[in-house]
């Protein structure tokens, strides 16, 4: 299954991905729109104090989330981890057991993580194509 990979290295650390991740997100027209706003990422830059890199989810084979989610709103569909939104009561139990910090809080409390914008227009990750120095790929490893 292709998922989201960061290559450290070339990590800038310009914050793109997470503004084309929360404008893919968002349901908005013009990324403009998001100026000045708070924005709600499902991918995020780490910095420290010698290298940088986004962390989004795993899609584990045995996600934790899933079964630590006590309202079951987190399932697998097609390899892939998603959260239902509407079934979500935001109790955060999946941030606490979450190997990699992958799923946070959106803009009403409920959990987001990242999707592989399935659910998108654009049927490919939002920060893989936003990343300018290709520091995120899409790609299938072994």
């Amino acid at each position: 299954m292709k998922r989201v990979y960061v290559n450290e290295e070339w990590c800038l650390g310009c914050h793109l991905c997470e503004y084309n991740c929360a404008f893919a997100n968002s349901g908005l027209k013009y990324m403009a729109s998001l100026k000045g706003k708070k924005i709600f990422p499902r991918i995020h830059v780490e910095e420290g104090d010698r290298v940088t890199f986004a962390v989004s989810c795993r899609h584990c084979s045995d996600p934790i989330c899933v079964k630590s989610c006590i309202a079951g709103a987190i399932s697998k569909r097609d390899g892939v981890v998603v959260v239902d939104r509407t079934k979500c009561v935001g109790c955060q139990t999946c941030i606490l057991v979450c190997p990699y910090g992958a799923l946070v809080p959106g803009e009403d409390g409920t959990m987001t993580k990242c999707e592989l914008c399935l659910d998108n227009a654009s049927g490919a990750p939002a920060c893989v194509a936003g990343c300018p120095n290709r520091a995120i790929v899409y790609e299938e490893r072994e």
